[in-house]
């Protein structure tokens, strides 16, 4: 099919087709990133720009990469020192940068929206990097290509995503990505961490982690997000590790049929222990690997469709 979208903005939005488009297009890009020479000229003479309110390692550093493997331009933004931290607002930012003949920026921020408020004030094309509690698509995309390439396929795969539902971003966009390619999706945490109505979303509900291990082909942990929570929703994060975090006991019980994921920055000894993290079952390095291949399919659909 004919990649239409100036924007990707959230996998809510996109149909299962588009979804298996973006994946196919990663896969073609996949060996790029094993050669001599870790470059193609699929943007050569664009520019791409990286407007993140919100610190990041990963996601900043893999789309960094990903538009330089395709010979685009990358131009960083450093929030601390520009002009919004002078009052001016994120939309006019964004105009005083695409005046300079920019063609692309990915944004992340801690308000939920603002990746969409930008989309609709300029003409360059904008992809979401995560915003607030709302969507982070890219990261979705990277876990449902890692699943593909582990298991050959998404429909059928059941995928346990466990620990701080209400505030994730992550979690959202991997219930429409995976629900919409046809898996199965348990979500599992503390009852006061679970969005209220989630079921509506095709998911099932559980607070019991040991049900949740027990039908998963994939466990796929959260990070406490401590940064956007209002209020305290645990007693204490020794009981949240107890009650919902892999230990080497849980470990055990899991390891001959299933797999680990996490988005990262893992918080290590509480939602998953060092010793476990480094298992051969764990897919987390091949998330990061992934990543790369992911993101520079999106910056070609999205960039290079205007080629």
């Amino acid at each position: 099919m004919e990649w239409k979208r100036k924007d990707l903005i959230g996998l809510e939005y996109l149909s299962k087709e588009e979804i298996e488009v973006i994946l196919q297009v990663a896969d073609s890009f996949k060996d790029v990133s094993t050669r001599s020479v870790k470059k193609v000229p699929a943007l050569r003479g664009k520019t791409v720009v990286n407007l993140f309110f919100e610190p990041s390692t990963r996601t900043r550093t893999s789309f960094e990469l990903a538009a330089k493997r395709l010979s685009a331009d990358v131009l960083g933004f450093d929030v601390s020192s520009s002009s919004v931290s002078k009052g001016e607002t994120i939309v006019d930012t964004a105009k005083n940068i695409e005046a300079m003949k920019v063609d692309c920026f990915i944004v992340r921020h801690s308000i939920s929206g603002a990746p969409e408020i930008i989309s609709k004030n300029v003409s360059s094309s904008v992809i979401n990097a995560g915003d607030g509690c709302h969507e982070h698509p890219t990261q979705a995309l990277l876990d449902l290509f890692t699943v593909k390439e582990k298991f050959g396929k998404i429909e059928g795969i059941k995928i346990s995503i466990i620990g701080d539902i209400l505030h994730s971003r992550v979690a959202r966009s991997n219930i429409w990505g995976f629900k919409k390619l046809g898996a199965e999706v348990i979500v599992c945490g503390p009852p006061p961490l679970i969005p209220k109505d989630i079921e509506k979303t095709g998911v099932e509900v559980t607070y019991d982690i040991e049900k949740a291990i027990e039908k998963a082909d994939i466990i796929y942990l959260l990070r406490l997000q401590r940064e956007r929570q209002k209020e305290n929703f645990l007693p204490s994060l020794k009981e949240y590790s107890f009650l919902y975090g892999i230990d080497e006991k849980r470990y055990e019980k899991i390891k001959s049929k299933a797999f680990l994921m996490h988005p990262g920055p893992m918080n290590r000894g509480i939602e998953i222990k060092s010793e476990v993290a480094n298992q051969d079952k764990s897919l987390i390095l091949n998330q990061v690997t992934n990543g790369i291949a992911v993101r520079m399919a999106v910056l070609y659909l999205v960039i290079g469709r205007k080629i």
